[in-house]
């Protein structure tokens, strides 16, 4: 009788240890989730640094993006209607002018040169919204002409069906923004 009842407390003990585990198993996970980030710059101005929600992004030359990722973003696991994004950027105007400098790159001349042509990046922060993603992905951060930013965090590339900004790596600048 003795051994029954000693075999009937640790079974008893153990369906406790498997809802237990089963329980465990059945949460959903964390509500946030670490995503890279990756710029696409459609411009003929070069991207020098950019961060989208303060997660750093790198920089990003003219008419490119999508070569490589920075980590890390944050996104929620499922997006909810309102979903924005922070990108604050430099932008260079004029990237390839110090191609054509005689000065001896990192001289006297050359840094006061340099410092003269920093004064002509310009610096942006824009709020934009974040489409409708089923999946999550890495945050793209596309840059188009007259300083607009587009973000996407859907697991979809760019250049495949489903994806929300397809816009050609080569945009053509306007004689003037909208504003």
């Amino acid at each position: 009788m003795r051994r029954a009842m000693r075999w009937g407390a640790l079974l008893g003990r153990m369906n406790v240890g498997i809802a237990a585990l089963l329980l465990l198993a059945c949460q959903t996970g964390p509500e946030m989730l670490a995503a890279p980030v990756t710029g696409y710059n459609h411009t003929s101005a070069a991207i020098n640094w950019f961060s989208v929600n303060g997660a750093g992004g790198g920089n990003v030359g003219p008419h490119q993006g999508g070569g490589s990722q920075v980590c890390c973003g944050v996104i929620p696991r499922h997006w909810t209607p309102g979903l924005r994004a922070i990108v604050e950027w430099e932008r260079d105007p004029d990237p390839y002018s110090s191609s054509m400098w005689l000065e001896q790159p990192y001289s006297d001349a050359w840094t006061k040169r340099m410092e003269a042509k920093k004064r002509q990046y310009a610096r942006h922060k824009v709020v934009v919204e974040i489409p409708r993603y089923d999946e999550p992905g890495s945050l793209k951060v596309h840059f188009l002409p007259c300083n607009e930013v587009r973000v996407s965090a859907t697991g979809i590339t760019p250049g495949y069906p489903g994806y929300p900004y397809n816009f050609p790596m080569s945009m053509p600048e306007p004689e003037v923004c909208p504003d």
